[in-house]
């Protein structure tokens, strides 16, 4: 989005407006300590380095522009009807000719997908909202995909035999998220950095001084006052959080207040990491609080129900794995084999 290769934002059919994509404009388009011309070069160059080829290269950039573009999908009502038709074909004319796909083909599987119905295949109409969220969870699968194969790759690229005498770790807890209005990818990132926060506590200051005290050395034992176990165990455990969610995925009756009760019965007043928020004038609504290393935060759950279910539409994965975009048919080569999402 820099603008700094015009030749790939044309190949992308990308502006240069950054606030013309939802998918990145809704944080910070600029920050001041960062050079964006110059991460890009970095990023750029790095993708050549670790040994991507040009084909490989060109695909990642190409699916990363498809993302972008899901968000600019529009779909409509028909009259009199509840199913949902496209609000205009340019959109998916992009995002079709960055997957290597028909425009037409994809946007029939996603407003009048194939599902199986006993032992036979049905059509079955979907809604604005049902399409929406289709695209939404199919964008943010591709994304997915592309990272994790491109970490494995980078980790083959770097894996030596050589035997490793020191390594450096590196902490990273900037991503933590407090906002007014704190949704279920909040939560996600809390998790992660709570755990990545606990992971750090215990090499970095319990096994060290256990080294300390082993080797005689003369050493009072320092708590660092960070116990995160509760609020973990409270997110991750059986009857935790996101069980709970699970299992309210599963009651076709299930809703964010069934969804919101099961939490407050399980756990207030038995785990001091979760509390009732206290109502703040001018706030948006909160329906929990949970106590993070980093701060307390207040989580709606509004639509979260929904969020972690998002199905993957099987009609357009179907025509992923027959894509002339080779990048993107080989991540989805394995979908629907035993074991694969």
């Amino acid at each position: 989005m820099t603008g700094h290769q015009p030749q790939l934002l044309e190949a992308l059919l990308i502006t240069t407006n950054p606030y013309d994509y939802p998918m990145i404009s809704q944080g910070e388009i600029t920050v001041k300590s960062i050079d964006d011309v110059e991460e890009f070069i970095a990023t750029d160059t790095a993708i050549d380095i670790l040994g991507f080829n040009g084909e490989e290269k060109q695909g990642i950039y190409k699916l990363t522009g498809a993302v972008m573009h899901h968000g600019n999908m529009k779909f409509k009502q028909k009259q009199r009807e509840e199913q949902a038709e496209p609000d205009g074909n340019e959109v998916a004319d992009k995002i079709a000719y960055l997957l290597g796909l028909n425009s037409a083909d994809m946007l029939k599987a996603l407003c009048y997908p194939r599902v199986k119905v006993g032992n036979e295949m049905v059509t079955k109409g979907q809604t604005v909202p049902q399409v929406n969220n289709a695209v939404s969870a199919l964008c943010k699968s591709i994304y997915e995909k592309m990272f994790l194969w491109m970490v494995i790759r980078i980790n083959e690229m770097l894996d030596t035999k050589q035997p490793r005498q020191y390594f450096i770790g590196v902490l990273d807890i900037a991503g933590f998220e407090i906002f007014d209005f704190n949704s279920l990818e909040q939560l996600c990132i809390n998790f992660t950095n709570e755990k990545l926060q606990q992971f750090f506590n215990h090499h970095m200051f319990v096994l060290e001084q256990e080294e300390y005290k082993k080797e005689g050395i003369v050493w009072e034992f320092i708590d660092f006052g960070m116990d995160l176990a509760a609020c973990i165990e409270l997110i991750e455990k059986p009857m935790g959080i996101f069980s709970i969610l699970e299992e309210e995925c599963m009651f076709p009756k299930a809703s964010d207040t069934s969804f919101k009760n099961k939490l407050h019965d399980q756990h207030l007043g038995k785990t001091k990491a979760f509390e009732k928020p206290k109502p703040k004038k001018g706030a948006p609504e909160a329906h929990f609080s949970l106590v993070h290393y980093a701060g307390t935060v207040d989580y709606n759950i509004q639509g979260w129900l929904d969020k972690n279910k998002d199905p993957l539409n099987d009609s357009v994965i179907q025509l992923y794995q027959k894509a002339s975009n080779k990048l993107l048919c080989f991540l989805y080569a394995k979908h629907g084999a035993e074991g694969e999402k």
